[in-house]
């Protein structure tokens, strides 16, 4: 997979293209991926996805845009595992923004791309003040010697599959709903950093998962599966099983930034600086705060007890 940036001025080999932010890479999104790869194989073209960082809505309104699903490098390697062979990472700034929506064609899609099939929704639109609709891409084409096809909205128990279907599940502990909607269990990826070692004090040591926004979709104590394991000589480990605390942790920091905390079962091994991605598989409970550290150890107990008894059911 070949990811690539700014004006890209090397010669690269034509492209079919589509266009978003594809965050989650959801059901809806696969679809998408599924027929570019098809059209691409059919024309001798390179699958190419062009997404924006950060998410246009995260630059014009950051109080209020929705909180990511993916972050960039977790949203690159599922598309890379979706058999995307190109993904172009457009900057998004004001002046960007501000590009007509034919400069946008002629500079991003023409020249810096060399797009020759493009594939968008129905309702796409694009350039300043979002100008641009699916006539005049269509209109553009025949000028610059592109097709455009478009898609339909994928549907699930008669509802649309969308990043934010994703995000309602998520956050109302609907596990299962979620993992129906993406294809696969949610995760969140990220590199072990050093904690505060409260766990450890308290007889369950965990990893500290680094995460890169601060407003996770989920929340809570959840059963999950942790892939990205190494032994001492460097080689895979298989994926364990272990209980996570994703939340402010209001017993013991008074900060509200969001942690997201892992303890393994039965595991002994150094995690520290290791890159993992942590599947979150059964919501057990909300976060709460506690009277004192044994009361939190006591509820911890509990945690392990009904993650061990689910996981072994599934």
């Amino acid at each position: 997979m070949l990811v690539t940036r700014g004006a890209c001025a090397a010669t690269l080999p034509p492209v079919a293209l589509t266009i978003g932010n594809f965050d989650g890479v959801h059901k809806g999104h696969q679809a998408i991926l599924d027929r570019l790869r098809r059209a691409a194989d059919a024309r001798s073209l390179v699958a190419c996805v062009l997404t924006f960082e950060p998410h246009p809505r995260e630059f014009f309104s950051p109080q209020s845009a929705p909180t990511r699903l993916t972050s960039l490098r977790e949203k690159l390697e599922l598309l890379g595992e979706k058999g995307i062979a190109r993904i172009h990472v457009q900057r998004f700034t004001r002046n960007f923004a501000s590009i007509a929506a034919e400069a946008f064609v002629e500079q991003v899609i023409c020249r810096t791309l060399n797009a020759r099939w493009i594939l968008i929704g129905d309702d796409f639109r694009f350039g300043n003040g979002r100008a641009g609709d699916v006539h005049l891409l269509r209109a553009l084409g025949a000028r610059h010697d592109f097709e455009v096809e478009t898609v339909q909205t994928v549907e699930q128990a008669g509802k649309r599959v969308s990043s934010s279907s994703v995000r309602e599940a998520l956050s109302l502990g609907e596990i299962a709903r979620a993992q129906a909607l993406l294809g696969r269990p949610y995760s969140i990826s990220g590199r072990v950093v050093q904690g505060n070692r409260v766990g450890r004090a308290l007889g369950y040591a965990t990893a500290n998962i680094q995460l890169q926004h601060n407003r996770p979709p989920l929340m809570g104590i959840y059963a999950v599966r942790v892939h990205g394991l190494r032994a001492e000589d460097g080689r895979p480990r298989p994926a364990h099983d272990g209980v996570a605390s994703l939340g402010v942790r209001p017993t013991i920091d008074s900060a509200g930034q969001a942690v997201l905390e892992v303890h393994l079962f039965d595991f002994a091994g150094e995690l520290y600086r290791s890159h993992l991605r942590v599947d979150f598989l059964h919501k057990i409970r909300d976060e709460q705060k506690f009277p004192d550290l044994e009361s939190l150890r006591t509820q911890i107990a509990r945690d392990c007890e009904a993650a061990r008894a689910y996981l072994k059911d599934h």
